[in-house]
Parts: structure tokens; sequence; C-alpha cells
């Protein structure tokens, strides 16, 4: 008999903060996500110490899925982004770096953590006010009857991943094939609960990226089917296809053990039974006009030529995820028994033809109202290629974000130095009652103010890896970066061309300083002024939703562990 051990008490961990070890971990994962930031950002590989599948890549929801930590408080920080990114696909990063930007810089500060929380949380008040008034500068409108705003939104979406490896060519090609997805997506006719449609992407790796492509409809892989045969396919009277969607077995499988016990009588062929069951099915099929039979699993090779014989395709192994598109596009109800068939469960089709695309061959089915979408993607090797999808889905996910709110931010760091600048303009007008309404000093709020717009500032300082000066000029609060290799007394508008985000240039005389990202001196700002002109080819902007969504959570989780006391841990 094994021996019992004795149960362990909890182990009692009082002030996290105060632990090295927790400020060190704090600080390694602030330096590795950081690293992982913007377009210029280094790649990380991924995998779990005893060999199988390496990842390669710089974006948060695949960074933060396997890296393994320790300490709880890291646990509640790395839960907390991800389910931001769960919710918004983007600006994982941003939320990551602002988080541990904010618990570093406000931990150093001699001041109570409760009187911190009050202050941050009425900084976090003055910001949304400001992004969401229109006298905002860092703001975007988004008009949907121009493309330009939407093709810069995705455009920047995809050169923020370096594992893409895509260059201009295949980054405005790919803008353009995610654009033109989305508006298929979007429902003609608006209704009182629209909906929008659903873009599938088709892996095709080894091949240009170039090469891919937007097809209306869905396409199924079927490596069987004979491309040199035209396909006959039976139709209705109104020139449509009527189609039949299966999500039920078709292979004439005999009961699993786990379904139960069956007899069967002596001379009678379960086998033969079931064939027999399928058979009627197809005659079913036939006589109700079907002209399309697609299974979500596999059909058996009788039926399959019953069918052919009689002018119906069957396409089989078609898989769980395109079901509900199907059903969606067709709209057929996906059928759950071979023994039940209804004539209502039956959808329709425009067409059905045959593509190739490198070496594989698929069964191309085309709706008469495109709300599904096809988007063959391809990529040189798979890791890029798992990037590249990674990359089309956010993307995707920006873009109907936008629909809800169309506004977009300013990227290139921007925003953050806009933001920063503003906020110390607002601190310095504050009225007496405000500070005795937060139950603060007119010091406590300014020192917590400045580690607030320091973090903002240190967000846009790890978008340069390359260690050359990163500047921001007094005029807009704009964030301008100097290529390395020069002093920090030489004439910075002989250096630099354009702002982060692309919307202002050198011409007028903005009055830099050296934007460090770290506790300093505080700064004197007037308010930053709005840039004249707000629409510009290839700007760098970031989703207005996701990145509102990023600055509470990290202010919230960075406020969360601050307020920790204790650290529980069952050790049984």
């Amino acid at each position: 008999m094994s021996r019992l051990e004795a149960k362990k008490p909890p182990l009692f961990s009082s002030e996290p903060l105060t632990k090295d070890t927790v400020i060190q971990s704090l600080s390694l994962l602030s330096r590795v996500l950081k690293s992982c930031y913007g377009p210029a950002g280094r790649l990380k590989q991924l995998h779990n110490g005893v060999g199988g599948y390496v990842c390669t890549t710089s974006q948060s929801s695949a960074i933060l899925s396997r890296l393994s930590v320790s300490h709880p408080v890291l646990s509640v920080l790395m839960a907390s982004v991800q389910n931001h990114v769960s919710r918004f696909s983007d600006c994982g990063l941003f939320t990551a770096i602002l988080c541990c930007s904010l618990i570093e810089n406000f931990k150093s500060l001699n001041i109570a953590s409760c009187t911190v929380i009050k202050i941050s949380k009425h900084l976090l008040s003055l910001c949304m006010d400001y992004l969401k008034s229109e006298a905002c500068g860092c703001r975007v409108s988004v008009d949907f009857s121009s493309v330009e705003t939407l093709l810069c939104l995705v455009r920047s979406v995809l050169r923020s991943k370096p594992a893409c490896m895509l260059n201009k060519t295949e980054v405005d090609h790919l803008a353009m094939l995610i654009l033109k997805a989305f508006i298929f997506a979007v429902p003609c006719h608006v209704e009182t609960n629209a909906v929008l449609g659903k873009c599938v992407i088709v892996p095709v790796k080894g091949r240009r990226v170039v090469d891919s492509t937007v097809l209306p409809g869905l396409l199924i892989e079927t490596p069987e089917i004979q491309l040199a045969k035209p396909l006959t396919v039976k139709r209705t009277c109104s020139n449509m296809i009527k189609i039949a969607l299966f999500c039920v077995s078709m292979s004439g499988d005999t009961f699993s053990p786990e379904e139960g016990t069956i007899t069967v009588h002596h001379g009678i062929s379960l086998e033969m039974s079931e064939l027999n069951q399928l058979l009627n099915v197809g005659k079913q099929l036939v006589n109700d006009g079907v002209g399309l039979v697609v299974c979500q699993k596999v059909i058996h090779p009788s039926l399959k030529q019953y069918l052919k014989e009689n002018n119906v395709i069957a396409v089989d192994r078609a898989g769980l995820s395109l079901v509900e598109p199907l059903s969606r596009m067709t709209g057929s109800k996906p059928i759950a028994s071979i023994r039940l068939l209804s004539a209502s469960s039956y959808g329709s089709l425009k067409d059905v033809c045959i593509e190739s695309f490198a070496s594989k061959h698929f069964v191309h089915l085309i709706p008469d109202n495109t709300v599904v979408c096809s988007l063959i993607l391809c990529n040189r090797n798979e890791t890029a290629w798992d990037e590249l999808k990674c990359a089309c889905e956010t993307a995707e996910h920006v873009l109907q974000l936008t629909i809800k709110e169309p506004l977009a931010l300013l990227g290139g760091g921007c925003t953050e130095t806009h933001l920063a600048s503003y906020i110390r303009h607002k601190t310095c007008s504050l009225s007496t009652s405000s500070f005795k309404d937060i139950d603060c000093s007119q010091t406590q709020y300014q020192l917590v103010a400045d580690g607030f717009c320091c973090s903002l500032e240190s967000v846009a300082c790890s978008l340069n890896h390359d260690d050359g000066e990163i500047l921001t000029d007094m005029v807009y609060g704009h964030c301008w970066f100097v290529p390395p290799g020069f002093p920090s007394v030489s004439n910075w508008s002989d250096l630099v061309s354009k702002c982060g985000c692309g919307i202002n240039n050198n011409t007028e005389n903005l009055n830099w300083r050296l934007l460090q990202g770290q506790f300093g001196s505080p700064i004197t700002q007037g308010c930053p002024k709005e840039p004249s002109v707000k629409v510009a080819d290839f700007l760098t902007l970031d989703c207005f939703a996701a990145k509102c969504s990023g600055l509470q959570v990290a202010l919230e989780t960075a406020n969360l562990i601050l307020d920790l006391s204790y650290v529980i841990e069952d050790q049984n």
C-alpha cells in the first residue's frame, strides 16, 4: 500500500510586488514583449522544451498562449491581455507592454497604492473622454464610401507582423483582397438585425503571396475530381441547383458498440441493409430534384456512383468548419439522419464549377447572393503561412469592429505621444477642487500623471529597435524616429521627414524634444494641435475599438496587481 503524504498548508505571500523574483520576471516579460513590437519587431521561436512544434512569431496571441509563467501575478496579467485579444484580435502587445510599464512606474512612486489607483482612474477617464470627443487630434473618421482609410487600416495590421515576410507589393495585394472579401461579406440589403457574412480561408502553401485571390462562394477540396470532364448537374426549372447538406456519415458503417446492442436475424446482412437504406436516400434525393449532395463526413462509393449516374454531384469529407457557412450561403439545413429527409432542408445554388490552384482541386460552389467568400491564401512556407493566416483574420476583425464604430487612431506611436502631451497639458490646468474630489495632493497627482505619460511614451519607444533617437514635437505631440548613427545634438529637421503615422511632415518649426519613455523632470506641455489634414495615402492607423479597450484593460489590470496584498497558493 502506497504511503499517504500529509496535506501541505497553503503558501501565503504578502506584498508580492516587493519580491525581487516577481519584479525581475515582470521586467523580463516586458523586455520580451517590447522586442516583438511593431513592423521591425524581432521574431521569437517558441517550443515546449522537449521537442515538438516550433512556433516562429511576433504576435501576442501566439506568444502569450505559449509562454509558461509560474507566478500568479504574471498569470493575472497574461490572462487579462489574452481575454482582450480574444475579443478584439488586435493591440495585444500594446496592452501588455503598457500594463507592465504602468506597474513598474507606479510601483516606483512613494505613494499609497489606493491613492495611485484613484488618480490613474481619473487619468483614464480624461483619456477616454478626449478620445471620444470631436476635438480629439489623434482620431480619424472612417468613410465607408472610400476605400483609402480602410486599406490603411488593413495595411497597418499586415505590416505589423514581420513573420509574414511580406514586401510592399504583397502587402498592397493582400490588403485589397482582404477588403474585397470583407465587402463580399457585407449584406446588400440591410435588415433590422443585419449579420455580416463569412470569409473562409483556403490554405495553399509553397506558392507566391501574389497568387492569393478571393472568390465568391465556397471551395471544397476534392482530390479525386476529374478535371477533364465538364460537370453535368441537375437543375431546377428556375435554373438553380438544389443542394442537400448532410452532417452525418453516409459511409454505410454498422452501429458502434457505444450505441447499444442490436439483434440481427439469421441470413440478414447488416452491411447490405445499411447500403439499401443509403440507396433509398439516393433515390429520394434524385426524385426531389437535388443536384448537389455535400456530406460533412464520408459517402459510400456505391451511393456516389448512383448519384453520378443521375447527374447529381456528390462531395464528401467537407469537414465541420464548412457546414455553418455552407448552410448560411445556400439556405440549407444540415440533415442529421439518413432516415429523416425533408424537402424543407434543401437549399439552392447558382452554379457549381471546378477550380484548380497549385496541385489542389476544388469544387467551387457559387451562390446567388454573396454573403460567404473564399480567400485562397498563399505563402512561401508553413511558418509564414500560419502567421499570415492569423494576420488576415485580425485585419478582417478590425474591419468588422470599424463598421460598429467608424473611427481609427493614428498609429506609429503618434496616438501614445499625442495622448501623453494632452494629459500633461490637461493636468496643469486642473482646479484645486479636483484634487479634493480625488482625495490627493497636487504633487501626488502630478507624479502619477507623469508616470502614466511616461508609460504611454515607453510604448511608442518600443517601436524603435535600431538604437536611433526618438523625438516628439511640441506642436502636434506626434512621434518621430531618427535613423541610427546620428548624435543627439543634430538638427532634427534634416534627419526626419514624416512622423510615425505619416500624417505630418517636418515643413513647420515643430520644436522637438527627445522622447525617453522614462521618469525625468516634469515637462511643460501646451495643448497639442490637431493636424490640418487628416486624409493621406499610406497612413499608419490603429483600430479605435481595440486600442481604447487595450488602454482600459492595461490600466485596470495594473491597478488590480498594484492592489494585491496577499497571494495564496495551494501546494497540494
